[in-house]
């Protein structure tokens, strides 16, 4: 590098291969089959146009966490045949909204949102693919589902019409090593999937810790800066 020069940022399309690169690498070490992981890339706080972007470098699996910027989003996006995943915590009354671009919720943790998601569809509507969200930490104020009261939680989805049963998702712990959680959450898994076997799917890794998540059974990834960069400024 020449001296006072700044350093090259890499561009989208290099961090987007970097990561498919390095996910490749856990699931070769995993000795897992590529097939069985999708990444989803998270474009939280990101314009509409990086999802285009993203869009032209062959990505269809999308997260957002916001419900407001999700609907919007996938209002100005919807001339592309786009997957969108909701990540965020979902407010009941919010439930009906999200059916309406969200494939996929993946932060079904309380009994009144279940009733929301299953109350939302049309008569006819396909049901909605849902992943249980699990809290492995101590902090009550986290999303998710206790281990001790997961058991009966499946048994309400699974008794609830409108809703598919994807599997569990969960958010390591902060400060600790990410890969005892991500065990947890597949022995939980094991357990599930007694009662609802077809329940086999587990949405867990983000950008920090994906390679931990994949080596333990993670089938779907939640990755953002890693591949989009850092989020803009927001309000």
């Amino acid at each position: 590098m020449v001296a006072g020069a700044e350093p090259l940022i890499p561009s989208l399309a290099e961090r987007l291969e970097t990561v498919q690169g390095s996910v490749a690498d856990a699931i070769r070490d995993a000795g897992r089959d590529p097939a069985d992981v999708t990444t989803i890339v998270v474009t939280k706080f990101h314009p509409a146009q990086l999802v285009r972007d993203l869009f032209a470098l062959g990505v269809r699996e999308f997260g957002e966490s916001r419900h407001q910027e999700a609907l919007a989003k996938a209002g100005e996006l919807g001339d592309l045949e786009l997957d969108w995943h909701f990540i965020g915590q979902l407010q009941s009354k919010k439930a009906r909204q999200a059916r309406t671009y969200a494939r996929v919720v993946h932060s079904l943790d309380r009994e009144s949102l279940i009733d929301a998601l299953a109350g939302g569809a049309d008569p006819g509507a396909a049901p909605v693919d849902a992943f249980i969200q699990v809290n492995l930490t101590d902090d009550p104020g986290r999303g998710g589902v206790k281990a001790a009261g997961l058991d009966a939680f499946v048994e309400r989805v699974v008794a609830t019409s409108g809703i598919r049963l994807l599997g569990l998702m969960t958010v390591a712990p902060l400060g600790e090593s990410p890969r005892p959680a991500f065990e947890t959450l597949r022995t939980l898994s094991d357990s599930v999937r007694r009662v609802a076997p077809d329940a086999r799917f587990l949405s867990t890794g983000m950008s920090g810790d994906y390679r931990e998540a994949i080596l333990e059974g993670a089938t779907h990834l939640r990755i953002g800066t890693a591949i989009t960069g850092n989020r803009p400024p927001h309000g």
